[in-house]
């Protein structure tokens, strides 16, 4: 009989971890599916980012509740019975935590990009944070430990930590306040005093990171960011403007310059990508310089890498027009003087 019974207890064991399981798969695998079908018909976002927070719980907790049933039907003493529960307790809390973190970061990062700012990761991250540490100080106060005492201890210990931590702080928030003033924002392109120059790839709570032109990442710790003096290209407008220095001959017709110039750089802003199009170009004399009159060209791109192509296209346009318009760009002209030696008297 204590056989049977071993046997009866073990497939019935089995027979609720297979159930589990299967309502833990049907939940994840087919329900939460349909949910997320029907979210998405829906015109308020915010049920999708629910739908996506129960991604993969519903089955820990089907699979959760099938061993917490398992438990409660094998024979054991008083203590061991206390221990299970506490561990299915906490682990619940545990997965009911991890959603709740998941849906605090998706909220954050949904109403973040809709208020447009500039980094989102420093915001998640901290409500990842809050909400973990709201998860940890319920499992202590369920599990019988007063957390009174921890958060005296922890307000008392807070200026011992803020003094340990104060880089880290400061970092903080430095970032806060770089996310709040949106003089920076992810995206730009931007050029430190110190030299540094590439497109903002995040803000987090601690560093800026930078994407250098040639594909490489520039960590910039917040506090120095904050500190710095920073030329952000993409503000007030990411369009700018992009001069170009050009000089011709004393002989040349300026009126006739200005007019082909202008025809060259126009065309220019229409077929060349990143030109910025409804932008009329215009030219501005400026030196009467040693061998030539020097004017600048002023062209307009869409953001500021596009400087490179228009110069390197206008470059060589301008002077294929020239050649055929007879516009001579003159070379630069020196003038050397070789100090001759008197010539040797007679007698000497």
């Amino acid at each position: 009989m204590t056989i049977l019974s071993d046997i009866q207890s073990i497939l019935k064991a089995a027979g609720i971890l297979s159930s589990s399981l299967v309502v833990g798969l049907v939940l994840d695998k087919v329900v939460l599916r349909r949910l997320k079908v029907l979210a998405s018909r829906t015109p308020w976002e915010g049920d999708e980012i629910v739908v996506d927070s129960l991604r993969g719980l519903l089955l820990y907790s089907a699979l959760l509740t099938g061993l917490y049933g398992v438990a409660t039907q094998v024979p054991m003493t008083v203590g061991l019975q206390r221990l299970a529960g506490n561990i299915f307790l906490v682990t619940i809390i545990l997965v009911a935590t991890l959603f709740f973190m998941r849906l605090a970061a998706g909220f954050v990062t949904h109403y973040a990009k809709k208020a447009v700012l500039p980094s989102i990761s420093i915001f998640s991250n901290l409500a990842k944070v809050s909400v973990f540490s709201i998860g940890i100080l319920i499992i202590l106060q369920s599990l019988g430990i007063s957390i009174a005492p921890i958060l005296t201890a922890l307000g008392v210990g807070g200026l011992a930590v803020a003094l340990a931590l104060q880089d880290t702080l400061s970092n903080i928030f430095a970032g806060l306040h770089i996310i709040a003033t949106r003089q920076i924002r992810q995206g730009d392109y931007i050029r430190l005093a110190s030299g540094e120059e590439g497109y903002v790839n995040d803000i987090t709570w601690r560093n800026t990171t930078v994407q250098t032109l040639p594909n490489n990442m520039v960590i910039i710790p917040n506090s120095k960011l904050a500190g710095a003096i920073v030329t952000n290209y993409n503000l007030p407008d990411r369009e700018m403007a992009v001069l170009v220095q050009v000089g011709v001959s004393y002989a040349s017709d300026l009126d006739h310059v200005e007019r082909v110039t202008i025809e060259v750089a126009s065309e220019l802003l229409r077929e060349v990508q990143g030109g910025a199009s409804g932008f009329d170009p215009f030219i501005r004399y400026h030196t009467f310089a040693d061998f030539s009159i020097n004017f600048t060209v002023i062209l307009r791109g869409k953001e500021y890498v596009d400087q490179h192509l228009l110069k390197h296209e206008f470059v060589k346009r301008l002077h294929r027009r020239y050649a055929r318009e007879k516009i001579e760009i003159p070379f630069p002209i020196r003038t050397l003087h070789i100090k001759q030696e008197a010539p040797a008297q007679e007698g000497d």
